[in-house]
């Protein structure tokens, strides 16, 4: 089966994982989104600096970071009907990891705003990583710059988000409360 050709359709996992390597995909609650086109230049410079800086913190200690493409699904059901792979994702319990990448919830999921991936990263997805209890999420603008946080609270919700801009550090709570200074990777 090849990719699929329209995004009305619903889709599962094992219907993605059937589709050809040619392009990337994701899946949010049964839709397809499309990855193309491969992001520009720039995001790729952030992407390298940021994963190397939350890298050096997590291999510190009991915590991986993984970079897309990394398929981050929050369930090992090969009917779940969502498979993102998020620009960063980080995970500390070796039981959320398969050798087809992730079946649970990261505790840090980053991502880096492209034109054709914004409207999403700051719609669809921070409802679904809300949904799935993902501890701290990342919107990262290399193009303003500034890096907003969410982070969820004691009801399952994002709490309002936290703005971090050129000159500051953000402050990870997840990551025991490491400062990644934002001139380091934007």
């Amino acid at each position: 089966m090849g990719v699929p050709k329209t995004k009305s359709e619903r889709y599962t996992y094992a219907d993605y994982y059937s589709w050809d390597d040619d392009e990337r995909w994701e899946l949010i609650d049964g839709v397809a989104y499309n990855m193309s086109p491969a992001p520009v230049r720039r995001h790729q410079q952030v992407l390298l600096r940021l994963v190397r800086l939350v890298s050096d913190i997590t291999d510190r200690g009991s915590c991986e970071t993984y970079v897309a493409p990394f398929d981050v699904r929050f369930s090992a059901d090969e009917e779940t009907d969502t498979v993102v792979q998020p620009d960063i994702s980080v995970f500390c319990d070796p039981s959320s990891l398969d050798d087809r990448g992730a079946i649970a919830s990261p505790i840090l999921v980053i991502e880096i705003l492209s034109p054709s991936t914004s409207h999403k990263d700051m719609t669809v997805k921070l409802e679904l990583y809300e949904r799935h209890s993902v501890r701290e999420y990342w919107v990262v603008n290399a193009d303003a710059p500034w890096v907003m946080v969410y982070r969820l609270g004691d009801d399952a919700r994002f709490r309002k988000p936290d703005y971090y801009r050129t000159g500051e550090a953000v402050v990870s709570e997840v990551l025991s409360g490491e400062r990644i200074a934002l001139g380091d990777f934007l």
